[in-house]
């Protein structure tokens, strides 16, 4: 990765790639028939409790963004002054796109006169809890899977809009337009609202089959029709950086070219696996976060009975394609049991806690990260040794115990969704993509090998931030499919690959597993 954007030369791209935890300002530029990536900026992106509320802190997101763009103008202008600094090769640089990519189901509303409407919730509020108990005494759940094709998670945007009704929000009853969060920052850096496909596939409001939205689901929840603009293809220019913005970051002119603003779409558009959306996937994909996204890539969605058995979702990717998966809990409870720890004055790195899990005896606890008390509590640690009591296991007494469980967790989750994926499919998935953060985790990518019994092929990590800026290059006519797009990440970046080893040892805990899933 570049040092600055003053390194890339010729035309640059910007994505603003926001997750769960932390966001980025990323630039992105060709050399050599490679993409170079230079981080500008890095931010938290940490949920604020309020009262018994759980809020995003959306202004403060939009301070860092606009900070990281005028970062990036700053970098690229001095590199336009001095011509003979690193970058010797092709013309200077120039910013040609930006583009936003986040996590799903999340939203804002903007009243009568374009104002943004109260703080913008969390989908780990817990006023969403029972939501979707209450969404089906208005239309059976039959019904809503048929319309929709979508995993059942009270985080979806429909049982939070059934939430916000419950509970009278002042504004929900003064909103007149729908944004989910990526569109948010879109019409910040535009003026113009969209919502683009793939992140509008997350709200279980859509229809997979039409790409629309659905007029069943909206009118048995009464929501108006007018809130929600027709879905936005992945690669559209929606327009120029308004005047007010580039004011502030000096981008005067330039493009804001709609990535696939699911992070996990723009995440599986930088597999680099060969080819695109097959009838008969051979390989599926890890998006290995905050949570984890596993799937495979199909040309068309899968809603029937089976489906809706499983509870898999069918989420929108690129070029109409469907993104057939499972939502995990993914690298969450890994990630709280360590801020459970620095609440108590301890603070070990994350290498620290992977080489205390290593070491640590196997199996000596299982546990469920798709568990419903491990959704957000407020202490993680205090919540697993109540879930171990709960199910009859022994309550860990010791941190490293904790940590393998939380990875050993994932990778049994992991073996059980492939089981399903194949039946799903009907086809043989050979290798196990995983890209994003959780690919820097060796003992996680082997676990993963030899619980499920593939081939795990690690990386890229800036998978977000990668899909986001190839797509974004589609949009402006420098790369013109997917398959071109796939081949320049699979030239740019390098992967790992890990074999299984062990299986044999997976087999009973897989099954105590089970039982308590």
């Amino acid at each position: 990765m570049a040092g600055s954007a003053a390194e890339l030369g010729g035309a640059i791209h910007l994505a603003v790639d926001l997750g769960a935890s932390s966001g980025r300002v990323i630039a992105a530029g060709l050399d050599n028939g490679k993409i170079r990536l230079a981080e500008i900026w890095r931010f938290e992106n940490t949920p604020v409790r309020m009262n018994d509320g759980l809020y995003w802190n959306h202004l403060g997101l939009w301070h860092e963004i606009v900070h990281g763009l005028r970062l990036a103008v700053d970098q690229v202008e001095s590199a336009q002054r001095n011509p003979g600094g690193s970058n010797q090769n092709g013309p200077g640089p120039r910013i040609v796109s930006v583009g936003v990519d986040t996590w799903g189901v999340d939203f804002g509303l903007l009243d009568e006169n374009d104002e943004i409407l109260g703080p913008v919730r969390c989908y780990r509020d817990p006023r969403n809890v029972g939501m979707l108990a209450e969404a089906t005494q208005t239309i059976s759940r039959d019904e809503i899977f048929a319309e929709t094709g979508l995993q059942f998670m009270e985080i979806n945007s429909l049982y939070q809009l059934i939430a916000a009704r419950k509970h009278n929000d002042v504004p929900l009853r003064h909103a007149k337009s729908f944004l989910m969060i990526a569109d948010l920052f879109h019409w910040m850096l535009s003026g113009v609202k969209s919502i683009e496909a793939s992140n509008a596939s997350t709200t279980q409001m859509l229809s997979p089959q039409t790409g629309q939205w659905s007029t069943k689901i909206l009118d048995a929840f009464e929501l108006p029709h007018e809130w929600f603009p027709e879905p936005t293809p992945a690669g559209t220019s929606i327009g120029v950086v308004q005047p007010s913005v580039a004011a502030l970051t000096g981008l005067h002119d330039v493009p804001v070219v709609v990535p696939a603003t699911h992070d996990t779409a723009s995440a599986v558009l930088s597999v680099p696996a060969e080819g695109f959306a097959p009838a008969a996937p051979d390989w599926c994909y890890i998006s290995s976060g905050t949570w984890s996204l596993m799937g495979v890539e199909l040309p068309k969605p899968k809603v029937n009975s089976l489906c809706a058995e499983l509870n898999f979702t069918n989420e929108g990717g690129v070029h109409g394609s469907t993104r057939l998966l499972k939502n995990i809990g993914g690298l969450w409870v890994f990630q709280q049991i360590r801020a459970a720890l620095q609440r108590r004055g301890d603070a070990p790195s994350w290498a620290e806690m992977v080489s205390a899990a290593e070491a640590a005896p196997p199996f000596a606890l299982i546990l469920n990260p798709d568990d419903p008390s491990l959704l957000a509590p407020p202490d993680m640690i205090d919540e697993i040794c109540a879930l171990a009591g709960r199910t009859g296991q022994d309550v860990p007494t010791n941190n490293a115990v904790l940590f393998r469980a939380a990875l050993e967790g994932l990778a049994l989750r992991y073996r059980i969704t492939l089981e399903n994926l194949e039946r799903l499919t009907e086809s043989s998935i050979k290798t196990i993509h995983i890209v994003g953060g959780g690919s820097l985790n060796e003992l996680l990518c082997q676990m993963t090998a030899d619980a499920c019994n593939r081939t795990v092929v690690a990386g890229p990590v800036e998978a977000t931030a990668i899909g986001n800026v190839v797509m974004q290059m589609i949009g402006v006519g420098k790369l013109h499919s997917i398959d071109e797009a796939r081949q320049l990440v699979r030239d740019s970046f390098p992967t790992r690959t890990y074999r299984p080893q062990n299986t044999a040892v997976w087999e009973a805990p897989a099954k105590r597993f089970i039982e308590f899933s």
